[in-house]
């Protein structure tokens, strides 16, 4: 994990996406169109968290999200997605 210079602000994490499967556990290769967006990644950065609110994630964290969460963002080449804390399910 690559140390970033950016500081989310209040309940928001930066997060590395896991890479993406390739190839099956029965050992079939999946093409780059068929793989499924990634839904757990390691939390880089994190925000202060909102006044009544402390937050709850750590760099470091191994994490699950949404399909659809955050907002993807290009970093020195390196693909990072930002959300808010809630929409992250779980940490494992």
């Amino acid at each position: 994990m690559k140390k970033v210079n950016v500081k989310p602000l209040a309940d928001r994490v930066l997060v590395e996406p896991a890479q993406a499967e390739e190839k099956t556990v029965g050992g079939i290769i999946i093409p780059d169109t068929a793989k499924e967006k990634p839904q757990k990644g390691t939390v880089v950065a994190v925000g202060n968290g909102k006044k009544d609110e402390p937050m709850t994630v750590k760099v470091g964290d191994t994490v699950l999200y949404g399909k659809y969460s955050g907002t993807e963002i290009n970093i020195d080449g390196v693909h990072y997605l930002i959300m808010k804390e809630s929409d992250i399910f779980a940490i494992i």
